[in-house]
């Protein structure tokens, strides 16, 4: 590896990784198209870990020629979840001020460590052992509510689903226009719900219209962050729960966001159960061929987005779509803000797997989503 320099200080000192994560490389990419340079980074992204041996996190900064670079920070799931994304770019481009201005970032140390958070949970959890935990009770709580939850959702496939799901995914785009985002903030603050269970609850009426039945499970992953002491720290805290939405009996989309409200409360009531555990204990029949509970994910990305600010540098995100897929189906949404702080619209995509479903497929099925969610909140 050749390492350049930045006003005479060798790169591996500015950005303070050289010695500390050996799996610091420059690749030398100049001449090369975009089209190229797209594949090395899906492919650089999507290259897994040996975690007998690797750290957990992976630098690459790839020379374009002239004053371009693109910096890709590959971190395993095991270390970091989304909204570490926002402490960790803070703390790089903390360290590169200070290296570039010839110091050493001035750390202050952390309240709390990730071990810390570790043997808390253990504490308050409690053992399974005791009946009258905290684990014990929650875990008593998913047996009863997933108790005969479909094994594996009927999705209008566009082939054959395999033995084995090769996680290959693609990605289609999803816009909601402002005026029915704002017709969501009305119709969620007078049914006592959140923007997120309404088009939990829409999401439903179109898998349902789509030949998946009316009982609908979604996942759904959960910050896992529950004190302010935890916000700065780069961890995996997230959890994943399942909400199992109840379309029969031909409801009005009023009462099927009560229900989801419902639901939905009372699955966010008992959130600490980790996933993993989750299924270990409910032992569902396990395949290759889909994931466990449920195959259907809605994410509502709301944590704050990361900002890299470095010293003489202009940053812009590079976007590298679907990479891997753990799904069939994830819906990412973000909620969009006008000028005036009021619904700017939804934005986001539809994740899939390129071994069940063909890009026209997905964007047909983003068409219904926002076709629903128009129709919906206009007469609910």
């Amino acid at each position: 590896t050749v390492f350049p320099q930045v006003d005479g200080v060798p790169f591996q000192r500015v950005v303070g990784v050289g010695v500390a994560v050996p799996s610091f490389e420059v690749v030398d990419v100049v001449g090369v198209g975009e089209g190229e340079l797209a594949g090395l980074l899906v492919r650089e992204a999507g290259a897994g870990f040996d975690l007998s041996c690797d750290l957990p996190l992976r630098v690459r900064l790839f020379v374009l020629g002239g004053d371009e670079f693109v910096l890709l920070v590959v971190v395993h799931h095991i270390a970091a979840d989304g909204w570490s994304m926002v402490p960790l770019a803070r703390d790089l481009s903390v360290a590169y001020g200070a290296r570039v201005g010839g110091g050493v970032p001035g750390w202050e140390p952390l309240g709390v460590q990730y071990a810390d958070y570790a043997l808390w949970q253990r504490e308050v959890l409690g053992s399974e052992d005791d009946p009258g935990s905290v684990i014990s009770q929650q875990l008593g709580y998913w047996r009863g509510v997933l108790a005969g939850v479909p094994e594996q959702l009927e999705l209008p496939v566009d082939r054959p689903r395999p033995a084995v799901a090769s996680h290959v995914g693609g990605s289609v785009g999803v816009r909601v226009p402002a005026g029915v985002h704002g017709r969501l903030v009305e119709l969620a603050r007078g049914s006592g719900v959140s923007v997120f269970m309404v088009v939990q609850a829409a999401l439903a009426v179109v898998l349902t219209r789509m030949g998946a039945g009316t009982d609908i499970p979604i996942g759904t992953p959960v910050a896992g962050r529950t004190d302010d002491a935890l916000d700065d720290l780069v961890g995996f805290f997230v959890n994943t729960l399942v909400l199992r939405t109840d379309v029969s009996g031909d409801p009005t989309f009023r009462e099927l966001v009560g229900r989801v409200r419902e639901t939905d409360l009372a699955a966010f009531a008992h959130q600490d159960v980790p996933f993993e555990r989750l299924v270990e204990v409910l032992n569902p029949q396990r395949s290759m061929a889909r994931h466990p509970l449920f195959q259907v994910m809605l994410s509502f990305q709301n944590n704050t987005r990361p900002d890299l600010t470095m010293p003489g540098l202009d940053t812009t995100d590079q976007p590298l779509g679907a990479v891997t897929v753990k799904f069939d189906l994830t819906v990412n949404l973000s909620e969009l803000r006008a000028g005036d702080g009021g619904p700017g619209g939804l934005s986001g995509h539809v994740d899939y797997r390129t071994d069940l479903f063909d890009a026209a497929s997905m964007e047909a099925l983003a068409g219904r989503l926002v076709r629903v969610l128009e129709s919906v909140t206009a007469d609910p």
